[in-house]
């Protein structure tokens, strides 16, 4: 059989350019990679999910993407959410839709128990972000000690978390967290923090804490945070920095100074941030400690004794004068099951609807009920703008929304769930100039994947898992608002997870691509 030169020189040609072809081409594109490297114009060009080239592209991919105008950066990381039900809400839709990529679940004390279980039943399902986790110390406190106790543990129970904080890191968690306003965590004391803190060592997990105070004994709480640091020789960092309630604000710059402090003495210490004036928590935090320590039914009982209850409420009216107020307008209503038409309110209005009067006894009663009858979550207004963009600039502060996953128009939660990133890229960036754009997109992505141990993820390089988001930044901006949190980013037409556009034109695609980022074991080489 006669076989022409020319013919097989054809083949050959034919067939190095299909092999050569990429599956995602992004054109034109203003290039941010991560590193805090000025920005500059490039074509990007993905094959089999990683990022195969940067740089000026000839050839051609099954999708390409004019980006004429828009800036092209890796997928932002989150690092401190609380998706912990990823399972039940695989399209994490109010993250991606603002750009973020991957998000580190098991924040503030609690999390999956089995944090291996977690990981395989999420690879079976699939999502559609990137996910990590902690094991939470409030977790494996409650197994260990059986409930929510205001004493030290036994030298048995101690030993039975510090093997479930093992088994977790072994598992493939990222660190350990804790959420010390919280039960049982707030009963814990320090010696017990680092003891269990230990088990990460092997393992250079890092510590996480959503620290004892955020107010006016934030400084204690730094140094207890410091302790278990160099106590435990872990790294740590400082969940969602602030300085809250009006007698504590101006602090930031000796907040850092402190911290800075702590790193001159050689600890490993960094710090996330949302960029909001507003927190969110369960309203039950506004309740003594003691009254909730013994379960419902001890709650219950002391709201039936009028002594005890007496002497709650007078406690509960000293600490609200305490903080500098009158009152509890501060604080708003975002999700109460029982009674929704409550949503959205504040204390005040919600007593007034409720009992009418919004006296401060009709407040903390509206308080009590919600515990009563399931608890409810609020969003507190107390920090200060001011504060926010000292902190906002410091290099090791990280953009993290403090977020769960959200179901669309269900309560009136926290708008950060739906608008963090963007704001800060909106607001802080374009409008204010808090921050240079490559400056805050770094504190976004290569900052946390460094100090989260995420390898080939977080910088635009050629051979790093294509993460990607694309966003203009003269329209990148954050609708959703306090009273109406329920609005997706604008500006961010396209989001890229593993090499699969997961957000196409501003919609999400319901595609489930994203990867479980298993932290590295000692001895093993296994990637994430």
């Amino acid at each position: 059989m006669r076989f022409f030169p020319w013919l097989a020189a054809l083949f050959t040609l034919t067939s190095f350019a299909a092999a050569d072809e990429f599956d995602l081409i992004i054109r034109h594109g203003l290039v941010v990679d991560g590193s805090g490297q000025p920005a500059f114009a490039a074509d990007l060009a993905v094959r089999a999910g990683r990022i195969a080239r940067i740089g000026a592209i000839t050839g051609t991919a099954k999708t390409e993407i004019d980006a004429t105008g828009l800036v092209v950066a890796p997928g932002f990381i989150d690092v401190h959410t609380h998706a912990d039900d990823i399972i039940d809400l695989p399209l994490a839709e109010n993250f991606l839709r603002m750009g973020v990529t991957a998000i580190v679940a098991g924040n503030c004390g609690g999390s999956a128990l089995d944090v291996g279980r977690l990981f395989r039943d999420l690879e079976q399902t699939k999502s559609s972000i990137n996910f990590a986790t902690l094991v939470g110390h409030n977790t494996v406190r409650k197994e260990a000690m059986g409930g929510s106790f205001d004493r030290a543990p036994t030298p048995e129970e101690l030993a039975k978390m510090q093997v479930l904080v093992s088994r977790a890191m072994h598992d493939g968690a990222v660190g350990l967290s804790t959420g010390l306003i919280y039960q049982p965590g707030v009963f814990a004391r320090t010696e017990e923090i680092v003891a269990v803190s230990r088990a990460l060592t092997p393992f250079d997990g890092i510590y996480v804490s959503h620290m004892r105070n955020e107010g006016a004994q934030i400084f204690a709480a730094l140094d207890e945070l410091f302790q278990v640091a160099r106590e435990a020789h872990v790294r740590a960092q400082v969940s969602h920095l602030k300085v809250s309630g009006e007698k504590s604000w101006g602090q930031a710059e000796a907040v850092l100074a402190r911290i800075a402090a702590a790193r001159a003495s050689g600890l490993d210490v960094t710090q996330d941030q949302y960029a909001y004036t507003a927190s969110s928590t369960s309203m039950r935090q506004l309740i003594p400690d003691d009254a909730l320590a013994g379960g419902k039914e001890h709650f219950l009982a002391v709201l039936a004794d009028p002594v005890q209850k007496a002497d709650l409420v007078a406690r509960m009216k000293q600490n609200i004068r305490t903080r500098g107020r009158q009152d509890y307008a501060y604080a708003v209503v975002a999700s109460f099951r029982q009674d929704t038409s409550l949503n959205g309110l504040n204390i005040l209005e919600a007593a007034q609807k409720k009992f009418g009067s919004d006296s401060l006894d009709a407040q903390i009663e509206v308080i009590l009920d919600f515990e009563k009858n399931g608890s409810a979550t609020g969003v507190f207004h107390g920090m200060n703008e001011e504060d926010l963009q000292v902190f906002m600039r410091h290099p090791n502060t990280m953009i993290a929304s403090d977020s769960g996953l959200r179901v669309f128009g269900e309560g009136v939660p926290h708008p950060r769930g739906y608008g963090n990133n963007v704001r800060v890229l909106g607001r802080y960036v374009r409008d204010l100039h808090v921050l240079p754009l490559e400056e805050a997109i770094r504190k976004m992505t290569s900052l946390p994947a460094a100090v989260f141990r995420f390898t080939e993820r977080g910088e635009l390089r050629e051979g790093y898992w294509a993460d990607l988001v694309v966003f203009d930044p003269a329209r990148v901006t954050d609708p959703s608002t306090y009273r109406e949190p329920h609005r997706y980013a604008d500006g961010v037409p396209w989001v890229i997870v593993n090499g699969v556009p997961v957000v196409q034109h501003g919609q999400h695609t319901g595609a489930k691509p994203g990867a479980v980022l298993r932290a590295r074991a000692p001895a093993q080489s296994a990637s994430n």
